[in-house]
């Protein structure tokens, strides 16, 4: 017959030991089963990202359909890397390359002066994607993917140009922390149409193209050059324009798209 516990043995099994042998014990499998759970589903989390990049650049290039797979869409995009410092194309696979990875590694970028980072970015990647729509065969448009830092946050999108290298097709962001109704009104559709025809350059070097205070007035001769203010959030107006006078300029895109501008890549 089995042996009675008693009530002195019972109280015992309740120790400070045990309960710590327990917690611990408990934690090493919750953590096992979360890392578990991380490693498994990060193929996914890397192809949603994936997919909303695209998305996103679909959009911006006024491709997407929502009656169409975001696949089948993409096909008439061909993805570059090019060198910043020149703007020619990099001897780089597309696939792989990642921006925001190379602009984290001090071997695949470099420092920003104070003078220099006007938006805010701190480092550089001394390569680029760039995306380039096709129609025929023939260059329809540009998309560059762009970044600065407004109010609360580095806001992340693509500009999408013209063939000519010059005139704006559309802007979008995909990630940015602004606060909505305010700085967040850059995802206002509203707003985001106001770009479409706006100048970068205008026959100049150096980008022109700013986001005013205000309202854009017809009369104004720079109505091409300008984009109306965000009510009450003068900061990442501003943040805005920095990021395009950083990417318009010499240390972004501009070696590019004078390529482009040039005929040397059509």
């Amino acid at each position: 017959m089995p042996r009675r516990v008693t009530f002195r043995e019972a109280v015992n099994n309740d120790t400070i030991r045990k309960t710590l042998i327990v917690t611990v014990l408990l934690c090493l499998v919750c953590s096992v089963v979360v890392s578990t759970a991380a490693v498994g589903l990060k193929p996914l989390q890397v192809a949603n990202r994936e997919l909303d990049v695209r998305t996103n650049i679909l959009k911006v290039a006024g491709l997407y359909r929502e009656d169409a797979s975001v696949e089948r869409l993409f096909r008439r995009i061909e993805k570059r890397v090019i060198r910043l410092d020149d703007g020619g194309f990099a001897d780089l696979d597309p696939a792989t390359f990642n921006m925001r990875r190379a602009a984290r590694d001090p071997d695949r970028s470099r420092a920003l002066s104070s003078a220099e980072d006007v938006a805010d970015i701190k480092r550089r990647p001394d390569f680029a994607s760039v995306y380039l729509v096709r129609d025929g065969g023939r260059l329809d448009k540009i998309i560059l993917p762009v970044s600065g830092y407004g109010l609360w946050s580095t806001l992340h999108g693509f500009l999408a140009l013209e063939a000519d290298g010059d005139t704006v097709y559309g802007l979008q962001f995909y990630e940015h922390r602004e606060t909505p109704g305010l700085g967040g009104e850059v995802d206002n559709p509203g707003w985001r149409r106001l770009w479409h025809g706006k100048k970068l350059y205008g026959g100049l070097e150096r980008p022109r193209l700013a986001v005013i205070k205000g309202k854009v007035s017809a009369a104004d001769p720079d109505a091409d050059y300008k984009v109306d203010g965000l009510s009450g959030a003068t900061l990442t107006s501003r943040g805005v324009t920095n990021m395009l006078r950083f990417w318009a300029g010499r240390s972004g895109y501009r070696p590019f798209l004078a390529r482009v501008m040039n005929g040397e890549i059509s």
